[in-house]
């Protein structure tokens, strides 16, 4: 009777099946290391096992690697968008986004038979994240690693080269993790060691650690331009979700109400008499210059706290709608604005509207009318102070925080509305994100959120004041004015150009080390 090869034959299946499962698994770990949690050290295992999965591995088995691991890391990291619009639109977003990571893994393995092969691995992860922030549809940063490193040693490299080095420098660092202990093992099983890659493996987790610790002198609390007390408003919303919209003088009076609470605060001597006061976007969703009532309620409100107020309004211009930003002098009125101008697809325009409403018509329905493109970066003068205005969404992307900083920004506001995702992590990730941008750019930043978690945080990214969810509150606090500009700001897109430059010359170099291999064969 001949053995039996039906065990064999199945474990042998299941052996295969390790790599697709720790590839799902590794992402879920980097998952873990983002906010709200503080697990950002995790980062780093998390990429030296990706470097393990991928290094000597074919293109097709990177590729199929590359995706489960992004979906491991972006299924949970993004669930926040189906919040109110079911598991459609989240599914969808995450398949797509994965296709990045997907490519970045074939590239990883092109690349990791290389001399140095970390850093040309790194540098197609941070080239990934450049195609990714830039389509489809203008871009979706979301997920960048730098993202994940505000409570991190790493944080100060965002001063230096922004995002892309900060995210740079921690994945250099996973997989320099991964090639030291790759060698150990190596050169315990052959008592040999291979002295060049080791010192290579070594310098890619030593020289990221030791650029954070010097780039900590880039980070400074000092005022340049002396003080403001910045009042940050948060009035809360009727109830959760999408239908708060339906609500919208609700939320008008809620944010005028809690105004004139810290006023009546200020009167008594209970709080501080701010210079400036925020609210966030989406505060007014009725339009002020059309509709009198709201424009009176918005005045009242300036003229009890006897300062200006930045007012997150929905404006029809022209028949243009506008997500704006209102400088409400409490003796003028309105007299300044900001338009968003990087607006957020499927939530304030629908790009392929005809193709989606043949999906799901209830989708298009969602957003009736697109909402317009600004297209000046917006510095409101506060009583003397420089206010940069990076509504919402854009503080994931670079280009927008950088160049309201350059345009004269002495402190960031971030007015927010994340009312519709709930209680869901998606605030913690974006908190996370102006934190990022206070360090890079050496600027106090507040964040003004209509239902939380609304903050203050100073230059060194530390959060000084926060709010609840789903409270009424106020925060008051005195912060410094910046004019420094950091090597973050001055270079702006420089960095992120160099890593996609060494990431192209990597893959340039394996694509034609691989030739040359396949015509030598050919030859012998």
């Amino acid at each position: 009777m001949p053995p039996q090869t039906t065990p064999p034959a199945r474990g042998g299946r299941l052996v295969r099946l390790v790599p697709a499962a720790a590839a799902a698994l590794s992402g879920l770990l980097l998952y873990v290391s983002f906010p709200p949690r503080t697990l950002w050290w995790l980062a780093v295992p998390a990429f030296a096992v990706f470097g393990w999965l991928l290094r000597g591995r074919s293109w097709k088995a990177a590729l199929g690697l590359g995706y489960l691991f992004g979906l491991g890391f972006l299924l949970p990291l993004l669930v926040w968008t189906g919040v109110e619009v079911g598991p459609g639109p989240w599914i969808a977003l995450v398949v797509i986004e994965a296709v990045f990571v997907a490519l970045v893994g074939a590239g990883v393995a092109a690349v990791s038979a290389l001399p140095g092969w970390p850093v040309w691995a790194a540098a197609l992860w941070i080239a990934g994240e450049a195609v990714r922030a830039r389509a489809p549809f203008h871009g979706f940063p979301w997920g960048k690693i730098a993202f994940g490193q505000a409570d991190g040693v790493f944080l100060p490299l965002a001063a230096l080269g922004g995002t892309p080095v900060l995210g740079f420098a921690v994945v250099l660092c996973g997989f320099g993790l991964y090639e030291i202990v790759r060698l150990a093992l190596d050169a315990r099983r052959t008592k040999t060691l291979r002295r060049a890659a080791a010192a290579i493996g070594a310098l890619s987790v030593v020289v990221p650690l030791l650029g954070a610790f010097a780039a900590r002198s880039l980070v400074s609390d000092e005022p340049e331009a002396g003080t403001t007390t910045v009042a940050v408003i948060q009035g809360n919303v009727p109830r959760l979700g999408l239908d708060f919209n339906s609500q919208r003088r609700a939320v008008l009076d809620y944010h005028a109400r809690e105004t004139e609470r810290l006023a009546a605060d200020v009167a008594a001597g209970r709080a501080e008499r701010p210079d400036i006061v925020l609210w966030p976007e989406n505060s007014s969703d009725i339009d002020p210059f059309a509709n009198a009532d709201a424009r009176d309620v918005i005045d009242r409100a300036a003229k009890a706290v006897g300062a200006p107020i930045s007012v997150g309004g929905v404006v029809d211009r022209d028949g243009r709608l506008l997500n704006e930003q209102i400088l409400w002098d409490p003796e003028k009125g309105p007299v300044d604005t900001y338009d968003k101008r990087q607006i957020q697809p499927f939530g304030e325009y629908l790009p392929l509207r005809s193709l989606v409403g043949a999906i799901n018509e209830e989708w298009t329905s969602m957003v009736r009318q697109d909402f317009s493109r600004g297209t000046e970066p917006g510095v409101f003068d506060m009583n003397g102070a420089g206010v940069g205005l990076v509504t919402c969404y854009e503080a994931a992307f670079d280009w927008a925080v950088r160049d309201t900083v350059t345009a004269g920004a002495q402190l960031i506001s971030v007015p927010s509305n994340n009312a519709t995702f709930g209680r869901s992590e998606m605030t913690y990730q974006q908190l996370a994100m102006s934190r990022v941008r206070a360090v890079e750019h050496s600027r106090a930043v507040t964040v003004p959120v209509t239902s939380g978690v609304s903050a203050v945080i100073m230059p060194d990214g530390k959060i000084t004041q926060r709010t609840g969810m789903f409270v009424a509150d106020s925060l008051v606090a005195e912060v410094p004015l910046r004019t420094s500009e950091t090597p973050a700001t001055r270079l702006g897109i420089l960095p992120e150009i160099a890593l996609v430059l060494v990431a192209a010359g990597g893959l340039g170099w394996a694509v034609a080390a691989g030739v040359r291999g396949r015509r030598a064969g050919d030859v012998r």
